[in-house]
């Protein structure tokens, strides 16, 4: 029986390459994304190297009503073995989606809702990928945005460790189930994200401004590798035979989980957070029971 995979922001850098690598090892694999055309392009890529032939799902995931929509899709085709979350974000300025905050909408409701979702018809895992930016958030879960000013680098910071806590709490829930649970750190890359965002002094808080030239410098010599290398941990996540609850990390090892991450209250503070602005029940607008 063919294995399937998803791979959200599937379309270029670490995702497209994260597919390449689940096409070789024998997936059938749909890349999800918002363009077309970059669509399009990712499944020839795929398809030129052979083994089962992929597809693109189009579906903006800053949208958690097309969210609903892409997970109906996904589960009324049966059973998928591999699920990864791998779309992110990083926004120089505030934007809300949805009314609720936009870093931690795409990097964290996002891909609890996904997963959430399709939890009835995945056999064998889910693979989230997180960040070193973890470090740098404020841990408190009260509300989606902690007091203060708005700093985009510490705010997707704070969504990725949301993101880190739901999958390592979602590891113990589905323990004994059959289906297993990774977290995925990339370490570096170039992409969009890295070229743009990044090069903003105003994503970070005033007092690590003074030296952001010399961070920046020095994040900018980390991500200068490839994608394809990058991709690498969240393959080994995908395919490999690591425990449910690892996190594997940069050199696709892997690696001891946050602390915080791994607090019981900050997991159960993350799951009212997700279950207040994600709810499961909710049907999409214009779509019938």
């Amino acid at each position: 029986m063919v294995r399937k995979a998803v791979v959200t922001a599937g379309t270029g850098g670490i995702g497209l390459e994260t597919a390449l690598g689940l096409a070789e090892a024998g997936f059938a694999v749909t890349v999800v994304g918002r363009n077309a055309e970059r669509g399009a392009r990712a499944v020839e890529r795929i398809n030129a190297r052979g083994g089962e032939a992929a597809r693109f799902l189009r579906a903006d995931l800053s949208s958690l009503d097309e969210v609903r929509e892409l997970a109906a899709v996904i589960a009324g085709e049966g059973e998928l073995d591999v699920l990864v979350n791998n779309v992110g974000a990083m926004f120089a300025d505030r934007v809300e989606l949805g009314g609720v905050e936009g870093s931690f909408v795409v990097n964290h409701l996002s891909p609890y809702l996904l997963t959430e979702l399709l939890l009835p018809v995945l056999k064998d895992r889910v693979v989230n990928v997180t960040s070193g930016a973890v470090v740098v958030a404020k841990k408190v879960f009260d509300a989606v945005e902690p007091p203060g000013g708005y700093y985009g680098f510490h705010w997707y910071g704070r969504a990725k460790l949301a993101n880190l806590a739901y999958t390592l709490d979602l590891a113990h829930r589905l323990q004994g189930s059959g289906v297993k649970v990774f977290a995925a750190d990339p370490g570096g890359a170039a992409t969009d994200m890295t070229d743009g965002t990044m090069r903003t002094p105003k994503i970070v808080s005033p007092g690590l401004r003074v030296l952001w030239p010399l961070v920046r410098r020095t994040f900018e010599k980390s991500t200068s590798g490839p994608a394809d290398v990058a991709a690498r941990s969240s393959i080994i996540a995908a395919t490999g035979e690591h425990p449910s609850g690892t996190v594997v990390g940069r050199h696709a090892v892997p690696v001891k989980p946050s602390k915080v991450a791994a607090d019981p209250k900050v997991q159960a503070a993350v799951r009212r957070l997700s279950e207040r602005h994600a709810p499961l029940g909710r049907v999409p607008d214009g779509v019938s029971n």
